[in-house]
């Protein structure tokens, strides 16, 4: 079957709302710190308004040595159009092999190129287009038939553009989570929130894509694991463990014969169970043997798996998921890595459910980057446990609560603790309704 009929790239075009920020193709629109500026390019966007700055007009060429000493005045990084540019753009961190922490962590992350109540319709299709594919591909593997590379390839694309542009809106969908549809949910968010960290950590576009696609495709040999050890509900004997972990050797087996993958996706495949005291598997590697890619595969694998609940254990809260991956970093995972992944969800990330020092139950919404303790949220229950009319809450506002406290968050509760069903709030258009409400 040809990926145009069960794939829905060709979507019906519709009027959509755009942010005030000019939208361009991510492949047009690179990232670029002033420093690296060069005669020739041309600059599209600022790192701030036009109005605030001294250039009369809204895109222009950079034709002498002073147009660049201007920029670099009023601006710290800003964007090139690379179809315009008569000098040729080389992508900021443009692979893998050039890729440094430690120069990664100059620079800031860039600025989502919209907001969550613009971007949350297109991210949900997008993640409901992908989570078709992902369950496509797993089904094609385990009849024995390969993956398809360039149908995987476009759905990253699209997982990347929409990360952009609001990163929040697909940390929020990662959160309706399905017990039963685990394997290929896990996949799914796993690829998400490798892009999330490497837009924070300032990958070009094209390495966006290429650790999303790693994310994706990391635990596909599982499909080649026998279901009644795959989906077994207690703990696995010995023999099922060894059994289990051929997963790593089989995806890779599996990625390297399949048309055009990319080779960091079937390294990842075998090695996101290596740990970088070499007490990993399967082939017990350390530090230096594992690659950039890899290690933030096996972050984002290791805190989606701890916080979804599986046939055998309960999902942990986003404190205690990232606690872990704290008193992990150094022996077994790169503490700059888990530092900056926990910077890219925030304190209160999105979809979380949260407990306000009033009494009432809240969802996280969006986060602030300047004010990460006060997020959006939408109030579901009031202080003595009842539902209220959603209404979208901005707590870098300030709000007062009824005793002229400010109102705040006290910590992150568990939805079932309060027999509250994220996803059921979210089908009956809890996001819609609470930002209806409060514009009104």
């Amino acid at each position: 079957m040809a990926i145009a009929d069960w794939w829905p790239f060709r979507r019906r075009k519709k009027k959509s709302q755009r942010s005030n920020v000019n939208v361009y193709d991510v492949n047009q629109r690179v990232y670029t710190p002033v420093a690296q500026l060069k005669l020739g390019m041309y600059v599209i966007e600022l790192d701030r308004p036009w109005l605030d700055s001294p250039f009369l007009f809204q895109g222009f060429e950079l034709q002498t040595e002073e147009d660049i000493r201007k920029v670099r005045e009023v601006c710290e990084y800003v964007y090139v159009d690379v179809t315009k540019s008569r000098k040729k753009v080389v992508e900021y961190k443009g692979s893998q092999d050039n890729l440094s922490l430690d120069s990664i962590a100059d620079f800031p992350p860039p600025p989502k190129l919209s907001v969550f109540e613009k971007e949350i319709e297109r991210a949900e299709a997008v993640y409901q287009e992908m989570g078709v594919l992902v369950s496509d591909f797993m089904e094609r593997i385990a009849r024995g038939e390969g993956v398809d590379t360039k149908a995987a390839k476009a759905a990253v694309a699209e997982c990347v553009n929409s990360i952009l542009h609001s990163p929040d809106a697909f940390l929020w969908l990662s959160q309706l989570k399905n017990r039963d549809q685990y394997t290929a949910q896990h996949s799914l968010n796993v690829c998400a929130l490798a892009i999330v960290l490497g837009r924070h950590l300032n990958f070009s576009v094209s390495n966006l894509n290429l650790v999303g696609l790693c994310g994706m495709m990391h635990d596909m040999g599982k499909m080649l694991i026998p279901l009644e050890i795959l989906n077994k509900p207690g703990k696995l004997d010995d023999a099922e463990m060894e059994i289990m972990r051929s997963h790593t050797s089989l995806g890779y087996e599996l990625l390297k014969s399949s048309t055009d993958m990319y080779t960091g996706a079937i390294d990842t495949a075998l090695a996101h169970h290596e740990t970088l005291d070499g007490k990993g598997y399967p082939r017990r590697i350390k530090d230096k043997g594992i690659s950039l890619f890899t290690r933030i595969v096996t972050i984002v694998d290791m805190y989606d798996a701890m916080t979804s609940d599986r046939v055998y254990q309960k999902g942990r809260t986003h404190l205690d998921a990232t606690g872990i991956l704290s008193d992990l970093s150094g022996s077994q995972l790169d503490g700059r890595l888990v530092v900056k992944f926990i910077e890219a969800l925030g304190v209160y990330p999105p979809g979380s459910l949260v407990q306000m020092t009033n009494g009432a139950v809240a969802i996280v919404v969006e986060v602030n980057e300047l004010v990460r303790l006060r997020p959006k949220v939408i109030i579901l229950l009031d202080p003595d446990g009842q539902p209220v009319e959603e209404k979208v809450v901005n707590l870098a506002d300030m709000e007062l609560d009824r005793l002229g406290q400010v109102l705040t968050i006290r910590s992150i509760v568990r939805a079932q603790d309060y027999g509250i069903d994220i996803g059921k709030y979210y089908r009956q258009g809890v996001l819609q309704k609470g930002f209806a409400h409060a514009k009104s």
